[in-house]
């Protein structure tokens, strides 16, 4: 580990017109990872050239950036695809100092509210229902209409802080939700407009379901979908009927793949597309060029019909 003064050192060095020199420095810094971040924020404080400062500013990004990266590609490999995980890496870009702990702690409550409502022997239709109540009455979720294309609506914790999101992180906290009392909800990936599925349930509370195995789910009977949920509209329900005239509408076959539970791996690759979606229109490039590096990460090239959902 470099001393002080030998970091203070590179820092200066920082402010060099020499592209050389700067590319340089910069590549010194970054070798030296995260523990530096600390110094790094310090030292910024003290610097009175705004471009020196916003160098610095971009070498903290890319340290922070390049952990990240690390945790995806981990997150990745494993093969596991846990989706609360998935979602607070990707809040981590906006907010590198976001403890997971603090989006454990609302999901759980959430969890809560609805177990104290909640009866086993209950039908699906009157558990969705309780699950709206809690969420969108009691706790006053909302789909995101105003701002439907902001950033933040990709960021579980803002959404989670805010109660407004676009439909696929409306999905996603129902999801995370459902999933924690054994109720079998999935994500839908449907164009355009990402919904939710009620699948056969296997026994009084589900015990034993792998929510993270699609290929279990999609392969076995309990795979079968009973109705369909719509986070985003208050947890209206619907059937493969209102399903199949929706993408008759806008023009869309309606492919199997369209009307089945997606995997967890496949909602993050969305949440990611929608959220450089979001950066592009903002013109924020540099931005856009960090999710879709994510995206590339995940085995998969960004570009798709998909509009932001």
């Amino acid at each position: 580990m470099m001393s002080e003064a030998e970091l203070k050192s590179l820092i200066t060095l920082l402010d060099d017109d020499d592209p050389e020199v700067f590319e340089h420095i910069s590549a010194k810094l970054l070798s030296l990872g995260v523990e530096i971040i600390p110094f790094l924020e310090m030292e910024w404080g003290e610097l009175k050239d705004f471009e020196h400062q916003q160098r610095l500013e971009n070498i903290v990004h890319q340290l922070h950036y390049n952990e990240l990266f690390f945790h995806f590609n981990n997150w990745f490999k494993t093969g596991d695809h846990d989706l609360l995980e998935g979602m607070y890496l990707i809040a981590r870009y906006r907010f590198p100092e976001l403890e997971k702990q603090s989006i454990v702690s609302i999901i759980e409550k959430l969890r809560l509210d609805v177990w104290l409502e909640m009866n086993y022997e209950l039908s699906p239709y009157e558990k969705v229902r309780i699950i709206n109540y809690v969420l969108y009455e009691v706790n006053g979720f909302k789909g995101n209409v105003d701002n439907y294309h902001d950033p933040s609506n990709s960021f579980i914790n803002q959404v989670l802080e805010s109660k407004r999101g676009n439909p696929i992180l409306m999905a996603v906290v129902y999801i995370l939700i459902a999933q924690k009392l054994n109720i079998p909800i999935y994500g839908v990936n449907l164009p355009q407009h990402f919904v939710l599925a009620y699948t056969e349930e296997i026994g009084r509370s589900n015990v034993g379901m792998r929510f993270n195995d699609i290929e279990e789910l999609l392969n076995a009977e309990k795979g079968k979908v009973l109705f369909y949920i719509n986070a985003f509209n208050g947890g209206a329900i619907f059937t493969k009927g209102n399903l199949q005239h929706f993408l008759t509408q806008i023009n869309i076959d309606a492919r199997p793949d369209f009307l089945v539970p997606c995997s967890n791996l496949d909602i993050i690759k969305r949440v990611l597309r929608n959220l450089a979606s979001a950066y592009e229109k903002q013109n924020k490039s540099q931005r856009q060029q960090d999710i879709l590096k994510l995206l590339y990460l995940l085995g998969e090239p960004p570009l798709t019909d998909f509009k932001a959902s």
